[in-house]
């Protein structure tokens, strides 16, 4: 912990609450509570779950109800005394006020039917997630609740993007009448899958075994093949290589993170 206060230690905790707040009012608009659309019947309902076969089942956005407790509990967290010049959350604050007001910024370009605008929102929230994902692996948690609300909110919410954001882009092609090169919508469905499961691979091994990003991106893959096995869009294909994809991921996070914690205590 450096002792010595920023002039702008202040303001960084505040712009991260202020900016909490904003996701979280994003959210319940989007929600459809304040009067507006939810954002699975917005845009035509461009993002529903049988929109495209990259698109996950309903259910799977539950996981918004912890990732937003989580970025609350974040935001309180850094707000403390503590944290105030915690070398850590001062390099965090700001991208995490970034991801937050992104989140917020996208749900009001759904909501405007402003679709095509999302796709650059979202990439650009997912490259913010990794830059921090980046940053936690390199600055350690103070202690265990740091570790929690910190790095397991991270986590979470860059596994959930990194899906969200494949299913953006698969609902705006699909929108504007994109046909793939003429090439079948379920090879192409198991490439955009594979990929993704690919990236929480990668997740794996660059994070050592970080839990929370490997658990919200097999959640969502798992959602893709419920989707697909019995929603109104059915493919085998896509159903199964989403579920596939959500075991392998499981799979070597466990495996790398069994391997560095029995490293660790060696």
């Amino acid at each position: 912990m450096d002792p010595t206060p920023a002039k702008n230690d202040t303001l960084r905790q505040i712009v991260v609450a202020a900016s909490a707040v904003a996701a979280i009012i994003g959210s319940f608009i989007g929600s459809g509570a304040a009067g507006g659309t939810q954002i699975q019947n917005a845009s035509n309902g461009a993002l529903s779950a049988d929109s495209t076969l990259i698109a996950p089942g309903g259910p799977a956005f539950s996981i918004w109800s912890v990732i937003y407790l989580g970025l609350v509990a974040y935001a309180v967290w850094q707000f403390l005394p503590k944290q105030k010049t915690e070398h850590r959350h001062r390099l965090l604050g700001y991208p995490v006020a970034a991801s937050l007001l992104l989140n917020a910024a996208w749900i009001l370009s759904v909501q405007f039917d402003l679709l095509p605008l999302s796709v650059p929102i979202i990439a650009v929230l997912l490259a913010v997630l990794a830059y921090i994902f980046v940053l936690i692996l390199r600055h350690r948690p103070t202690n265990t609740v740091d570790a929690i609300v910190t790095d397991g909110t991270m986590g979470l919410y860059l596994g959930w993007v990194c899906v969200a954001t494949a299913a953006n882009i698969s609902a705006v092609l699909v929108a504007a009448g994109f046909n793939g090169f003429g090439l079948n919508p379920n090879a192409w469905a198991v490439f955009v899958l594979a990929v993704a499961a690919a990236v929480g691979v990668a997740l794996a091994i660059y994070g050592k075994g970080r839990l929370a990003p490997a658990a919200s991106l097999s959640w969502g893959l798992a959602w893709v093949a419920v989707a697909r096995f019995s929603g109104e869009l059915l493919s085998t294909p896509a159903a199964t290589s989403a579920l596939v994809g959500a075991i392998v991921v499981v799979a070597v996070t466990l495996i790398i993170r069994l391997r560095t914690v029995t490293t660790s205590a060696r």
